[in-house]
Parts: structure tokens; C-alpha cells; sequence
């Protein structure tokens, strides 16, 4: 069965960072966009970032966590990353990542097949 694993998830406290990782089970990410996702508590899951997979295309993010996030993907790991630093309390979250066959960035939902299980991170002091 074809799966994405996230893992990296946990209890920080407001300011603190985590790093999730991404990782697919029976297939390689080479040509997949990769985007993360997150659904807080008693709301609608959105889209946060996003990486193609072309090379030299910027990875994109969502206003929320511009400049306190960062995508990146190490091919010969064959894993996509999410730095989060100076997590705020509204950060709490299940976290997902997913693939996007066409390659680009998109926060549709509809544009991805293949999902993880999510990792659930939970900023508290």
C-alpha cells in the first residue's frame, strides 16, 4: 500500500521549534509538489506550505507561518521537511503532508492523492 509518513511531532512551548518530516512508503517523491497541511481544533484543515518539484520554483507558504516556517526536500532521503520555529500557541495543530502529482504548488485539497496520517503538534507553556 502506498502511505506517507509524517513524523516530528510533539509538546513545545510557545517559541520553540520542531521539525516534521515526510517520508513516502513504496514509492519516491522525485516528481510530487508536496504540500503540508494542518487542522486545528474545531476548524477547517488549511494549507500552509507548499514545494514543487521542479527545481529553482520557490517553495510557498501561507501568511500564518511566513517567515517562521520552512519546506525543504532532501532527494537522496527521499524526504520533504517542515522547519517550524517560534511556534505561537495558535500553531497547535494535526499536521499533514501530501502529494501533488501535476508538480506544482496548490492548497486544493483536490490536487493531492496521496496523504500521511498526521503528526499532531502541540504548542503549550
Amino acid at each position: 500500500q502506498l502511505q506517507l509518513v509524517e513524523s516530528g511531532g510533539g509538546l513545545v512551548q510557545p517559541g520553540g521549534s520542531l521539525r516534521l518530516s515526510c517520508t513516502p512508503s513504496r514509492f519516491t517523491l522525485d516528481y510530487y509538489a508536496i504540500g503540508w497541511f494542518r487542522q486545528a481544533p474545531g476548524k477547517e484543515r488549511e494549507g500552509i506550505s507548499c514545494i514543487s518539484s521542479f527545481i529553482g520554483e520557490s517553495p510557498d507558504y501561507a501568511a500564518s507561518v511566513k517567515g517562521r516556517f520552512t519546506v525543504s526536500r532532501d532527494n537522496a532521503k527521499d524526504t520533504v521537511y517542515l522547519q517550524m520555529n517560534s511556534l505561537k500557541l495558535e500553531d497547535t495543530a494535526v499536521y499533514y503532508c501530501a502529494t501533488n502529482p501535476r508538480g506544482v504548488c496548490s492548497y486544493s485539497e483536490d490536487d493531492y492523492n496521496y496523504w500521511g496520517q498526521g503528526t499532531q503538534v502541540t504548542v503549550s507553556s
